[in-house]
Parts: structure tokens; C-alpha cells; sequence
């Protein structure tokens, strides 16, 4: 089996492990990270409707031209205080954090931290 892919399924199983305990509601919506090399992805979600409340990428045309290169730990700080004041625009302070099977380490844990000092708390 090649590395990424059984790096791939490791992610995958731990992912599985935290979702079964991570469940976001109306009061405590669920913030999930999405990192892949280059870029990063979050976004807030209400499980109980299914509906992705706010979101935030390195992507984003509102994002696009602050960051240079999105795989770095300063884009996912940026992207981590634009989702924070986005939520807050929505009145959503309160959140559970899915790291989403990732290690909170680098960009997991920027983007965390940068969310915190902008408002949100978990």
C-alpha cells in the first residue's frame, strides 16, 4: 500500500472516532478544518439541519489577495480570523472544534488559535 494513501486511511479512521463524539447544534455549531498541501478550508456547520452556516478558504475571492501561499501557517491564521469575524457578523460565538482527524499542530492549530483571539470561543 503506498504512504499516502495509508496516511490517507489513518486520517479517515480517526476522523470517524472524533465525529462520533463532536456533534454540532443551533447553540454549538461545528467548526471543521479542511487542509490539504496547498490551501485550507473551514467552515461552521449545524448538523442538526445540515447546513454549512460559514465558511472561509484560502480560496476565497475574499482571501485571495492577502495570501500569497495558502499552505502556510500565517494563511490559516488569516483564514481562521475571517471565519471568526464572519461568525460573529452571524451571532455565532459559541462553536465545538473538528480538527477533522488532523493533529492540532501547524496550520490546524493557527487557524484555532487565530479564530480564539478574534472572538470565537470552544
Amino acid at each position: 500500500m503506498k504512504i499516502k494513501d495509508l496516511r490517507r486511511r489513518r486520517r479517515v479512521r480517526r476522523k470517524r472516532g472524533i465525529r462520533k463524539k463532536i456533534y454540532g447544534t443551533s447553540d454549538r455549531p461545528r467548526l471543521t478544518v479542511f487542509r490539504s498541501l496547498k490551501n485550507i478550508c473551514a467552515q461552521i456547520i449545524d448538523d442538526e439541519k445540515g447546513l454549512t452556516l460559514v465558511a472561509a478558504s484560502t480560496l476565497g475571492k475574499d482571501l485571495r489577495d492577502q495570501i500569497r501561499y495558502g499552505g502556510n501557517i500565517e494563511a490559516a491564521a488569516i483564514v481562521g480570523k475571517a471565519l471568526a469575524e464572519k461568525a460573529r457578523a452571524r451571532n455565532i460565538d459559541h462553536v465545538r472544534f473538528d480538527r477533522n482527524g488532523y493533529r492540532y499542530h501547524g496550520r490546524v492549530r493557527g487557524l484555532a488559535e487565530a479564530a480564539r483571539e478574534a472572538g470565537l470561543r470552544f
